[in-house]
């Protein structure tokens, strides 16, 4: 390699180098932000009866909200730093929440095409089985096989002396890694892909051929459709940003994917692309659904109220005797003294968007 082909090498590392951090940080900040946001909205609504696909797509926000947390941070150190420096416990740790996640996203994804094709398809058949009950076994389900197939990167991953410092990669070798890799592929995203490809082709059908024409279709279906419509578009998404990830770890298995600056920079794509999906969901539920925008724009108002705290003339309440005062309370310090007990006023107030209100008795002094 001549000079100038150093060069370009050197200046396009630079390059990435430079945009790593700002890319990641706007993974993280809209994926923290989006998805709080999300759980937010729905654990508002469900004052009002847990449905049992908005706690699939609680399970679905949750599921993003770890994987932004608990994985984003540390995988971003990977293609900053010239290594691993969070240790070997952390080094399982961190991929092995990469693929709980994945698993937990994949299959509640299918669960909620089935349970959407249920609804549209046996709206009063599948009543009896269409609970928050079911939806929670369901969800314990998906979070049990989870654990059990990102089980084994535990074990996969370890630390490995490179030059003077230390790199997370795969431990394994040979038929062991490419078996685990193409176990992956095959039940993190094959399968539950083909169950929501045709759970969704099942239900557009029955829509189309049930109805003519779709200005037919009753206020109640309507409203099923816009759900599941909403929920195709993350499917979509998912499979979308997830595929790239895993062509290439297959194509490095089992192909021909030399180490350098374009099979780098492919590497980076994939991965953030899976990493983006993440922070995606929230705002498709902003463009498409009209109930989330109103939950976000209420989660707003609450973050952003700032009442000020306006003194209120003493009142004392006295008990008094002839001639003698028992007992004086001034309300206004006692409310001063609550706010400094329980919290700040914007705390305060963001607590009682999610809370029932409740309506305080009448007090008749004795």
């Amino acid at each position: 390699m001549n000079v100038y082909g150093f060069f370009n090498l050197s200046l396009g590392l630079l390059h990435l180098f430079i945009a790593i951090p700002v890319v990641f940080s706007l993974i993280f900040l809209l994926g923290t932000v989006g998805n709080s946001l999300v759980l937010a909205v729905l654990l508002q609504n469900s004052q009002r009866g847990c449905k049992q696909t908005n706690l699939f797509i609680f399970n679905l926000s949750l599921a993003d909200f770890f994987f932004i947390v608990f994985c984003v941070p540390f995988q971003a150190t990977i293609y900053s730093m010239e290594g691993w420096i969070f240790g070997a416990f952390m080094c399982k740790v961190v991929h092995f929440f990469i693929y709980l996640t994945m698993y937990a996203s994949s299959f509640t994804l299918a669960a909620v095409s089935v349970d959407r094709y249920l609804a549209i398809r046996y709206p009063l058949h599948s009543r009896e089985l269409r609970t928050a009950y079911s939806a929670v076994v369901t969800t314990a389900i998906i979070w049990g096989l989870s654990i059990i197939f990102s089980g084994p990167y535990l074990s996969y991953y370890d630390l490995v002396q490179w030059e003077e410092s230390y790199i997370c990669v795969p431990g394994w070798e040979g038929w062991k890694r490419k078996v685990l890799e193409t176990s992956t592929f095959i039940f993190g995203y094959i399968i539950p892909a083909l169950i929501v490809s045709l759970s969704y082709t099942r239900t557009i059908k029955h829509l189309w051929m049930s109805v003519d024409p779709l200005s037919d279709m009753s206020e109640s279906k309507k409203s099923k459709w816009k759900v599941t419509k909403m929920i195709i578009i993350v499917t979509i998404l998912f499979c979308f940003c997830w595929l790239p990830y895993h062509v290439v770890v297959l194509h490095y298995l089992y192909g021909d994917f030399p180490f350098n600056q374009t099979t780098y920079a492919l590497r980076l794509l994939s991965h953030c692309m899976a990493y983006a999906n993440s922070c995606l969901n929230p705002i498709v539920y902003a463009l498409v659904s009209k109930h989330f925008r109103k939950g976000f724009k209420k989660v707003f108002r609450c973050l952003l109220r700032r009442k000020p705290w306006s003194k209120v003339q003493a009142v004392h309440c006295t008990l008094t005797k002839p001639g003698i005062e028992v007992a004086s309370t001034d309300r206004s310090q006692v409310n001063e003294d609550n706010r400094q007990q329980n919290g700040s006023p914007a705390l305060t107030d963001l607590i009682s968007c999610f809370l029932p209100k409740a309506y305080p008795s009448r007090v008749h002094p004795p």
